[in-house]
């Protein structure tokens, strides 16, 4: 499980940040499964995308529907267990927390894997022309 904590707008410079950091933290090629959010169709992935041929595949989620979506699983498990007990007392701090929750469940395959286990999740497909 990958993730990145930025501040902001998701855009696609901060994607392609997150592709180039993946890349090199692994020396084998990458899947990575995203929701169809624009940035993840963006020209500026596709760019990157082409530039580092079977580095990294994206596999895209279903159209819209929260409910068959692993992401939206993920997300839930954040805010159940995350901001309950949370001590942030500005962003930075939150962060921090948000960073910390994602390094554990990092460390816990067999949850990562409970969410494309859910009982309406669709499973991806791959990003035409990748």
């Amino acid at each position: 499980m990958g993730f990145t904590v930025y501040r902001g707008s998701f855009t696609a410079e901060v994607f392609c940040d997150f592709l180039d950091r993946l890349n090199r933290q692994f020396d084998r090629p990458v899947h990575l499964v995203v929701d169809r959010h624009s940035v993840h169709r963006s020209k500026k992935v596709r760019t990157w995308l082409a530039d580092h041929p079977g580095r990294v595949t994206l596999h895209l989620l279903p159209a819209y529907a929260p409910e068959t979506n692993p992401d939206e699983l993920v997300n839930s498990d954040l805010k159940r267990t995350l901001l309950p007990a949370s001590r942030a007392r500005n962003a930075d701090q939150l962060a921090d927390e948000v960073r910390r929750f994602f390094r554990r469940r990092q460390k816990q395959p067999h949850i990562v894997r409970g969410y494309f286990q859910g009982p309406h999740v669709h499973y991806i497909t791959e990003m035409p022309g990748m």
